[in-house]
């Protein structure tokens, strides 16, 4: 999966701290970061420093609330590209993957996005594992996707689930924000019904998005330049599988490379194309599994398979179980 390392920072972080009651000098400072940080042309932080300053936040906040405080101070003007694109979005399915593509430009985190018979859950997912996040941004993170659909929408929209493994504290207060309790569960994860993920927007603006989408696809091109092969062909993967192109020939073209050249990178990196590709079938399998209550023959089908047969015999021969074991949790 592609990711950044470093973070960009701009000025709309001011006056999101400023909107939440939070001195961005006080915070910056309290980080060990300079405090022209945000308004400094091409300023980024590493995974490290940028856990370091949600830190320094909630410090600075000295408030058990302070996510709350933070989403209700979520606007347009506050964000960097990738958010604010989303407000463009049609609706909220379209605003949820626009963000899951695009987020890891701005924070260590991969969103997974699922939709299914009654609606669409986002799932977050640390990059770094070495390093632990902050509950302060965890929380925030949460909060995020509600509040985006409610300023899009206008309505106050009520998540139909929403867990995390450690729940944040007080609950009352989560608990009035989002309208209903946050449950402990092994992912932290908002599930929105159909009705609401296909809710109009009315910040809907296509224009605004065909203006941001060049600039957001260069960034992504630079990332994956600096990623390895591999990470290029497994984020080449992760696009093709639903369409049922993800062959070898499909990933090269969308690489703009041959086959041969392909199988030679990835062959320097130790690898095989097919085993890249099971490997991914296998992570999203597992993911489909845990996560949502897709029969087998539709998370075949969005892993490319032809036939949810030739799904079942891969699935066992990756695993030595079957997909109904994994989902009720008798996986070795």
């Amino acid at each position: 999966m592609r990711h950044a390392t470093h973070f960009a920072m701009h000025p709309g972080w001011q006056i999101f701290l400023k909107d939440a009651g939070v001195s961005a000098t006080n915070a910056l400072r309290r980080a060990g970061l300079p405090d022209d940080l945000f308004t400094r042309p091409g300023a980024s932080l590493s995974t490290r420093a940028f856990f370091d300053l949600w830190r320094a936040i909630d410090d600075e906040a000295a408030d058990p609330t302070l996510p709350v405080r933070l989403g209700s101070a979520i606007s347009a003007e506050t964000f960097d590209a990738p958010i604010f694109a989303a407000l463009c979005s049609p609706d909220l399915d379209t605003a949820l993957r626009r963000i899951s593509h695009y987020k890891p430009l701005v924070g260590p985190v991969a969103l997974h996005v699922t939709p299914h018979s009654a609606g669409t859950t986002i799932e977050v997912e640390w990059f770094d594992k070495a390093f632990r996040p902050p509950a302060v941004l965890v929380a925030v993170e949460l909060i995020f996707f509600v509040q985006i659909a409610r300023l899009a929408t206008r309505e106050r929209i009520v998540p139909t689930a929403i867990t995390a493994p450690e729940p944040p504290q007080p609950a009352d207060a989560y608990r009035a924000y989002f309208d209903r309790s946050i449950e402990v569960g092994p992912r932290y994860a908002v599930t929105f019904s159909r009705e609401d993920a296909r809710r109009p927007f009315l910040t809907a603006n296509e224009a605004m998005w065909a203006f941001f989408q060049p600039e957001l696809r260069r960034r992504l091109s630079e990332l994956d330049n600096r990623a390895t092969f591999t990470e290029r062909v497994r984020g080449a993967l992760l696009e093709l599988l639903p369409s049922g192109s993800a062959s070898l020939a499909g990933v090269a073209k969308k690489l703009a490379v041959s086959t041969r050249t392909l199988q030679r990178r990835l062959h320097a990196e130790g690898q095989r194309f097919q085993d890249v590709l099971d490997a991914i079938r296998e992570e999203l399998a597992r993911h489909y599994l845990a996560s949502s209550s897709m029969s087998g023959a539709e998370i075949s089908f969005l892993l490319g398979f032809e036939e949810p047969s030739s799904f079942f015999r891969a699935f066992h021969a990756w695993t030595g179980t079957t997909p109904e074991q994994v989902r009720l949790g008798a996986d070795p």
